[in-house]
């Protein structure tokens, strides 16, 4: 449950974060900033984000990407929702956005456009590529996985394969809310924001450095994480007597011996093959099938307690749907309680921090489509006679008006095309 006491961290109070995105990367980015305490409002067309209702592996991308916000459904198009946003924006600190490159230019809510409204705006563009020849490509997380070989390294020989979750995405919303909060700090000497951009294939390039780094000193062009030559010579998935499969791992000298100790392999705790862990990377191929055989002796059960118990790496092979009951996430308050946009309660993973001890809550609702619309036009000085008209005329929607346009439309259909054309990425 979420710690919704006085005391619980909200470093960015005060904070307020215009937010125009949809699917992981930018949602991810306002995500993070709102769990620090901004006062983020999501920008979504009078339909609503279509994020809201993709299926299979987009489902969960809406309740998991975007809480503690506030939602404001607008046409930006109309010169009512555009007069309407540059209001916002002329009181806001961070403006997040991560549309198809030169979308928020064209409908003129670009950082040179909005930064002579307000000098002191800090300007999140989060793409698929920083400037440089591939600025313009339309860039997915897969496709950057391709490009910057992390699906090389992921799959066998001959079958690249992306990982499976959207790394990219979810790592550039991080990446776009800490040269956010940098740029924030700056303001503070300058009195003065700037455009800060993120990218989806930089960051899977900086996933693949290691192995750049691996050609780089060893002059061997590195193998796919299947085929690979192993830093440490125990470091696998093995098969208990029950059936159940167990990651082991024994990366130090010291730890061999343990685990020789406690198998009772004093045989191969006392072979001068196996003394370092260099020489047990060499002889995995003699090695390996004789560990199997003797994991193989044992349940999972009793070689998880026993290499908990001795302090030796170990994991259970854990699918997803069972990290809800998962003892240590549901003790240390790993998960919160979300109440969704529906009125029911969920568990989310909270951010993987503390601060002062503490973790960040799930402070508000997942709000429903245009939950906030009325009480942020009247924080800006709309008149309840003008937000009536403005709703009537199709310009905003709240949760409890018909929105005046399909509110099954995509976020290509001709009514808000231009801001909201998918172009830029997916998970």
């Amino acid at each position: 449950m979420p710690d919704e006491s006085p005391a619980a961290p909200t470093p960015l109070q005060g904070i307020r974060v215009v937010e125009f995105s949809h699917m992981v990367m930018g949602p991810m980015c306002g995500m993070v900033l709102g769990d620090l305490g901004a006062d983020v409002i999501k920008v979504e067309p009078v339909g609503g984000d279509a994020t809201r209702r993709l299926l299979g592996t987009g489902a969960g991308f809406f309740r998991t990407f975007n809480r503690n916000k506030r939602s404001l459904a607008v046409d930006v198009t109309r010169p009512e929702g555009r007069e309407l946003i540059l209001r916002l924006v002329s009181k806001a600190d961070v403006v997040t956005e991560n549309f198809k490159p030169g979308r928020m230019r064209q409908i003129g809510l670009d950082y040179a456009t909005l930064s002579r409204l307000n000098p002191a705006l800090v300007y999140v563009s989060l793409k698929g590529f920083l400037p440089g020849p591939y600025a313009a490509r339309t860039a997915l997380d897969e496709v950057v996985q391709m490009m910057a070989g992390l699906a090389y390294m992921t799959g066998p020989v001959g079958q690249p394969l992306r990982a499976g979750t959207s790394v990219n995405d979810i790592m550039g919303g991080v990446f776009g809310a800490l040269a956010a909060i940098a740029a924030l700090y700056e303001r503070k000497t300058t009195g003065r924001g700037q455009e800060v951009q993120g990218a989806l294939f930089e960051n899977c390039v900086l996933l693949a450095a290691q192995h750049m780094q691996q050609y780089a000193v060893t002059g061997v062009a590195p193998d796919p994480m299947p085929a690979r030559v192993s830093a440490w010579g125990i470091y696998d998935v093995f098969t208990a007597r029950d059936g159940v499969q167990i990651f082991l791992a024994v990366v130090s000298d010291t730890q061999w011996r343990i685990f020789c100790d406690v198998f009772g392999r004093h045989d191969l705790a006392d072979d001068a093959r196996l003394a370092t862990n260099n020489d047990r990377v060499l002889a995995r191929d003699w090695l390996l099938p004789l560990l199997r055989e003797t994991m193989q002796g044992f349940d999972a059960g009793y070689l998880a307690a026993a290499f908990e118990r001795h302090g030796l790496p170990f994991a259970p092979i854990v699918t997803p749907q069972a990290l809800f009951d998962d003892p240590h996430l549901l003790a240390s308050g790993g998960l919160g309680d979300l109440v969704t946009e529906n009125s029911e309660h969920t568990q989310v993973p909270l951010l993987p921090i503390t601060l002062a001890g503490q973790r960040l809550p799930a402070r508000l609702p997942l709000p429903a489509v245009g939950e906030n619309t009325h009480e942020i036009l009247r924080d800006l000085g709309y008149l309840d006679a003008q937000i009536s008209r403005l709703v009537t005329e199709g310009v905003v929607a709240g949760p409890a008006d018909e929105p005046h346009t399909d509110a099954t439309a995509d976020v290509g259909d001709p009514a808000n095309a231009v801001m909201w054309e998918d172009g830029t990425r997916r998970g």
